[in-house]
């Protein structure tokens, strides 16, 4: 009971921004990867033998689901069961789609409401993608989870499955504590290239789907920040792209991303093939941020003749007449040409150890190993068999897979080595946030990463308008500095930048518009915790006819009062988790 008090007196206390720092959640009972868990689909025969016959429909198709990794048990029936993904279709061996909310709307199983059950038919190893979402973790990207599963389907074994978390307004939740921003699915051809100022340019279909498909915020069908943050990379000088850009969009985070993508060799992303990301609008730092989506394609995958291993890592986009402006802009630019030649050396020499990892890949291998030797679907669609899944980690396997995986790993890691170009990264800055609660210190926080060590770090702040007064940040192991501000009256407002000189002398100061933090209100809001539910188990259903938890707040004054600022949380470190509406 505790434990409840003080999360609902965290959410009354806590007023402030959140810079979009994401967020990484356990694994869980359902992600677990030391064990390979079964799942169980049953559904009607009939059903099961129409989806089969026809591969492109989305309709789905009422299904008993059972989760079993050998600690934990899950029933939930009925779940939506139907197809997925693109070419995959008409392969042998399928990818599912299991939705949890489809038929009981609200539903969850382990704050997760639908899963993807990826066949990986095109990868001999069964393992790519699932080593591209650990480094990715592993990076800090926050990126879908995933493990390695068992599908039966009626009592059937339908083969070995990488079990990858879907994307959408919970995975949004998850990681960056709000889900009301507008989240973009871009599939083929989704270039970024500027269609003029006009949002409802962007809203374009190709066969039978949207290139950028709105997941969430449906009603108002608003596509002006997507159109707002593509004429910003057509637009924008080379001198002002990095202030515009930083404005609406997680550089930083997806410059990151850029260099992952790059060294497991995912052409099938954004940079080559305008394909398989998601954009969500992070409606606490109000800026864009980049999620890859679907990426078996690597680690020397390929269909074009291209050897991925050694390609140019600042030409990775395609040739001739084909835009990419938001890798172009990026590359092309001095100051994040040199962020992300910094990250190319920081991620194989530094992030990853390739003979730590080499060793996590083959544990893998041998604990999937058993599954893929009686999987019934594993030869079906190039004739792979299971002397072929043990060569595919060390050798070439022919037609499209151009690399063993471990080999691969090694001749990227060198071509990129000798690829990178000299020069020093100036500081980077991201994640900046403030928190101001009543006769309290404002805080201030910012991350901050530097190439040229030492790297010293101030805030500059002004009070009312007055002269700047700088304040030494003072930083901990993570790379995050704070500045705590005393002494301020709360009927003050306050207006705040952060320096960064790195051991070279380099300087950054962002944002590059000071940041406002408004006084506080000199009239206390009568608000009362009128009741809350710690333990809802069968008297109160939501607006799905679901029992949760919940907390009653009574408003006794006569205006209304804005919650927007304040946060519910069970982790006093992550004090803004939950954003009330």
């Amino acid at each position: 009971m505790k434990r409840i008090l003080y999360l609902i007196l965290a959410s009354v206390l806590a007023v402030g921004n959140a810079g979009g720092q994401p967020l990484f959640p356990e694994r869980g009972e359902l992600f677990v990867d030391t064990v390979v868990p079964r799942i169980d689909i049953t559904l009607n025969p009939d059903t099961l033998a129409w989806i089969y016959a026809n591969p492109d429909s989305d309709r789905e198709f009422h299904a008993a689901f059972v989760f079993d990794n050998g600690t934990v048990r899950d029933t939930v029936d009925p779940v939506g069961f139907r197809l997925r993904g693109n070419t995959s279709r008409n392969s042998q061996k399928k990818s599912f789609k299991v939705s949890f909310n489809t038929f009981t709307p609200g539903g969850k199983l382990y704050g997760v409401e639908k899963l993807n059950l990826n066949g990986e038919h095109n990868d001999p190893s069964v393992m790519r993608s699932k080593v591209m979402w650990d480094i990715l973790r592993k990076w800090d990207i926050p990126a879908p989870r995933a493990n390695h599963v068992r599908v039966y389907i009626n009592g059937n074994y339908y083969g070995l499955y990488i079990n990858v978390e879907h994307i959408d307004e919970e995975f949004a939740m998850s990681r960056f504590g709000n889900k009301d921003g507008n989240l973009f699915k871009c599939l083929w051809p989704a270039d970024l290239d500027y269609r003029g100022s006009e949002p409802d340019s962007y809203k374009i279909w190709t066969g039978d789907r949207w290139v950028y498909e709105l997941k969430t915020n449906l009603e108002e069908n608003d596509f002006s920040d997507l159109a707002a943050f593509i004429g910003v990379l057509e637009n924008s000088a080379d001198e002002a792209l990095a202030c515009d850009l930083d404005a609406l969009f997680n550089v930083g985070d997806y410059l990151k991303v850029m260099t992952a993508q790059i060294f497991c060799g995912d052409w099938d992303g954004y940079i080559y093939n305008k394909n398989n990301f998601y954009l969500y609008h992070n409606t606490s730092s109000g800026r864009f941020e980049y999620i890859p989506y679907d990426v078996d394609n690597t680690f020397g995958i390929d269909w074009f003749g291209i050897d991925w291993a050694n390609r140019d890592i600042y030409g990775w986009q395609p040739g001739g007449d084909q835009p990419r402006p938001l890798y172009d802009r990026l590359i092309n630019h001095s100051g994040f040409r040199q962020q992300f030649s910094r990250y190319a050396e920081q991620l194989i020499s530094t992030t990853l150890d390739i003979d730590s990892l080499k060793q996590a890949i083959d544990a893998r291998k041998n604990m999937i190993a058993p599954y893929v030797a009686i999987d019934p679907y594993y030869p079906l669609d190039y004739g792979y068999n299971y002397g072929d899944f043990m060569n595919s980690y060390t050798a070439a396997i022919g037609a499209h897979v151009k690399w063993g995986l471990l080999p691969y790993l090694e001749a990227r890691k060198s071509s990129m080595l000798a690829q990178i170009e000299p020069g020093t990264m100036v500081p980077v800055i991201k994640y900046i946030r403030h928190q101001r609660v009543a006769g309290q210190p404002i805080t201030v926080s910012a991350f901050v990463e530097a190439h040229a060590l030492p790297v010293t770090v101030t805030l500059l702040y002004s009070v009312d308008g007055s002269e700047i007064i700088q304040e030494t940040m003072n930083g901990d192991d993570t790379g995050t500095f704070n500045a705590i501000l005393s002494g301020i009256a709360d009927d003050a407002s306050v207006s705040y930048r952060v320096m960064a000189v790195d051991g070279a002398g380099e300087t950054s100061i962002l944002p590059c518009e000071p940041e406002y933090i408004s006084p506080v209100a000199g009239d206390t809001p009568l608000l009362f915790i009128n009741e809350f539910m710690a333990d809802n188990e069968m008297t109160v259903t939501d607006e799905y006819g679901n029992y949760c938890d919940w907390i009653e707040i009574y408003n006794g004054d006569d205006e209304g009062v804005f919650l927007g600022d304040l946060y519910l949380t069970d982790n006093f470190s992550i004090p803004d988790k939950w954003q009330l509406p």
